[in-house]
């Protein structure tokens, strides 16, 4: 396993994370995690060299944080970094934050936190949690010891990452990143700022949820065939990341022991700057690739929001383009539901008023392919 300083911290964390919100369940209940073997599998991380072990409050429904800490009990959680997160969607209060900090304690069987941070940030919450004084909770909690380092993972555009960025002497932040979302989020940018300001960098969905190696089509695989050294694709997607210098630690959420395995053996060879010039092109030709088989040729300008009805137009181009470009229907349903029906923003809202397109650049037949979106995603 190599290790990279984790930012200002000086911490040295294992460059593969164990992400722990897929456990495998028992009778498909997403809160009825398969406890033996969930411990099993974090324990063999650890044992070969994993030191970074993320959890949240809400996954597997609130159970993931309790089978961490059983994970952790018989002296492993003094061989690891533990990471949770405070749900920026359910605080309602100043005293919400200590409430919830002291349940996952409970929970996670611990007395402290190593890496603490402010979950899945957007502008919505990011203006909650300030209004509820997240900076004083913070300070308190380091200045108790119960928090070590503090963060933010983040879902949102970068210029609310700018913004939160700069507003406080945060230790590291979780973005997305892999070699499909450069410019999606914080993106690029992102990336770079948080270099600059020395903080350390974790890196989630680093395979899109996995649309990066399940269904790989044809063309795609016989591209990755054609390289020297053969890798897989879930390989390929992790050491695009950790060919970057700025990136301390990426999280995988693994719940099978072949592929613990896997990762385990491509993080040991994964150095800073290790890929060759013919590798990086490989990665662009499989990018470029995947972006032909959008179909919808939005550039996520903006320029057709807002919507007078309240649709998400970018957004439901881009998981209408997710499940064309990934083979992945069903994936890109789940985001869409999320990301667009739990906000009221979904396709089906569209009046046809034809405002967006007198507005588009790329001259998209936007309420044609919103039509689209409905039938993909909502029947």
């Amino acid at each position: 396993m190599l290790y990279r300083e984790f930012g200002k911290t000086g911490k040295k964390v294992s460059i593969l994370g164990f992400g722990c919100m897929r456990f495998q369940v028992v009778d498909g209940q997403n809160d009825k995690i398969d406890e033996k073997k969930a411990i099993k599998q974090v324990r063999y991380a650890i044992d070969n060299g994993v030191n970074y072990i993320d959890t949240a409050y809400p996954y597997h429904d609130g159970m993931s944080e309790v089978v961490t800490g059983k994970a952790l009990n018989d002296g492993y959680r003094d061989k690891v970094y533990l990471a949770t997160k405070l749900p920026s969607w359910s605080i309602d209060s100043r005293e919400d934050m200590d409430k919830i900090l002291n349940e996952q304690l409970e929970k996670l069987g611990t007395d402290y936190i190593d890496f603490y941070l402010v979950h899945a940030l957007t502008k919505k919450r990011w203006e909650n949690v300030v209004k509820h004084d997240v900076f004083d909770f913070l300070d308190k909690a380091v200045k108790d010891g119960i928090i070590k380092y503090v963060g933010f993972s983040f879902h949102d555009e970068y210029p609310l990452f700018k913004e939160i960025i700069n507003s406080y002497n945060w230790d590291f932040c979780q973005i997305q990143y892999n070699y499909m979302d450069q410019n999606y989020q914080a993106g690029k940018e992102g990336l770079k700022l948080a270099k600059d300001k020395n903080l350390g960098i974790v890196i989630m969905e680093p395979l899109r949820g996995g649309s990066l190696v399940k269904n790989v089509p044809k063309d795609i695989q016989d591209i990755w065939d054609k390289a020297d050294i053969k890798r897989t694709p879930a390989e390929w997607g992790l050491r695009y990341l950790w060919d970057h210098p700025e990136i301390s630690v990426v999280l995988s959420g693994m719940n099978n022991m072949n592929h613990i395995k896997e990762n385990i053996d491509s993080a040991e060879m994964a150095y800073r700057n290790s890929l060759t010039d013919d590798e990086k092109d490989i990665i662009k030709e499989v990018k470029n690739i995947y972006e032909d088989k959008m179909v919808v040729g939005c550039t996520d300008c903006k320029y057709c929001i807002p919507c007078p009805e309240g649709v998400d137009i970018p957004e439901c181009f881009t998981q209408l383009n997710n499940a064309s470009m990934y083979n992945d229907i069903k994936g890109a349903k789940f985001h869409y539901n999320i990301l667009t029906v739990k906000h009221d923003k979904e396709a089906s809202r569209c009046v046809e008023c034809g405002e967006c397109e007198k507005k588009c650049p790329q001259n998209i037949e936007i309420r044609k392919m919103l039509k689209k979106a409905v039938n993909t995603f909502e029947r």
